[in-house]
This record gives C-alpha cells, sequence and structure tokens, in this order.
C-alpha cells in the first residue's frame, strides 16, 4: 500500500471515530470501536472491514442460533447476515451501533429464511442440534453452567421474550439497543426480559 493511501485510509478510520463520539446515545468502548471500524469499512478501508466481521462474528453467530428453527442453517445465516452488512455498507451512518446495525439484518436474515422455508416442502425432520448449542454457549450467567440446558431453556419462551433476552442478557445489549434490533418500544423489551425472567425461573424451580 502506497503512503497517501495508508494516510488515507487512518484518516477515514479518525473521522469514523469522531463521528462516532458525537453520537447523542453513549456506546461501550467496544461498541465504538466497532462501530468506527463499520465507519471506516464504508470508505474503502479493508482492513476495517476484516477486523469488523472478526470482532462481531460470534455476536451475530449466537444471536441467530437462538433464533434460528434449523440449527444447521446458523452458519449460513451469519454468513447471509454479513454479505448483506457489506452490501449496504455504504448506507450505514453510525446512527446506531454497528453491533445493533448487524443484529437488525441477522434478525431480518432469519425473518426471511422462515418466510422462504414456509413456501418449501419438508423433506426430513433431523435436527443435528450440537453444532447449535455449541455457537450458544451462554458466558458468565450464574446457574447456567451446562449450555444446554439454558438453551432447552430458553426454547420453552415465546419467540418474541427469547430475542428480547437473548439480546439483553447474553449479548448485553442495553434495552435502548434491544428495542432498536427488535423494531419496538423500549417498554415493551423490558416486559418481555421480565416476563422471560419469570419463565425461565419458574421452570428451574421445577
Amino acid at each position: 500500500m502506497k503512503t497517501g493511501e495508508h494516510e488515507g485510509s487512518r484518516d477515514h478510520t479518525k473521522s469514523a471515530r469522531h463521528s462516532t463520539r458525537r453520537r447523542a446515545h453513549k456506546d461501550t468502548p467496544a461498541d465504538e470501536t466497532t462501530t468506527a471500524l463499520a465507519l471506516a469499512a464504508r470508505h474503502g478501508d479493508a482492513g476495517a472491514v476484516e477486523q469488523l466481521v472478526r470482532a462481531l462474528h460470534r455476536d451475530v453467530l449466537r444471536f441467530v442460533a437462538h433464533l434460528c428453527a434449523d440449527p444447521q442453517a446458523v452458519d449460513d445465516l451469519a454468513q447471509d447476515t454479513f454479505l448483506r452488512a457489506l452490501g449496504s455498507l455504504h448506507r450505514f451512518e453510525g446512527r446506531c451501533s454497528a453491533r445493533v446495525w448487524l443484529l437488525s439484518i441477522a434478525r431480518r436474515a432469519v425473518m426471511d429464511s422462515y418466510r422462504y422455508a414456509a413456501t418449501r416442502p419438508r423433506l426430513a425432520d433431523l435436527p443435528d442440534w450440537r453444532p447449535a448449542v455449541e455457537l450458544a454457549q451462554p458466558r458468565g450467567l450464574p446457574g447456567f453452567d451446562d449450555g444446554i440446558v439454558l438453551r432447552e431453556l430458553l426454547q420453552a419462551l415465546p419467540a418474541d421474550r427469547r430475542e428480547a433476552f437473548v439480546l439483553t442478557q447474553l449479548l448485553g445489549l442495553p434495552y435502548e439497543e434491544a428495542a432498536r434490533v427488535s423494531d419496538c418500544p423500549v417498554g415493551t423489551v423490558r416486559s418481555r426480559v421480565a416476563r422471560a425472567r419469570a419463565a425461565l425461573a419458574e421452570q428451574v424451580g421445577h
């Protein structure tokens, strides 16, 4: 890479970071970094694209694994998410964090897969749940040492409550950002999480 190109790339990254800090809502340091990377990638920084995918790949996989009814499709849906994101990078302006933006795209990818599957005949029911369980292993959740148990408990929840719980309690999104991903009011997310917690506590108590 030529010196001028390298300096230009650094200027884009610096500008992206400044733009991120000017946003009205507060992001975590990690979200500020990934959003800066997305804005730099938007301006043609190939290195930023690679770093962005690496930084958010696990979050996208875990979210898709909890939403998807077909565990064997998790990797394909995650790949589809990033392909969609890269194809629309030119429209990303940093109004929300890059993580919220990507998880919103992942949610749409899963919903589209449901609609597509509904139009096709089901040939077999042979779920390979182990890969999805490995992708969905929780981190630092007291009382839920066994990821398989947690996944089974979450699968018993209604889809909207499961989504709210995964976004806020497993992926650590603030309620406001979870509301952006789910396209619903913040109060609705809070209610869904509270009901999910109560249902999980009741299941564990049995």
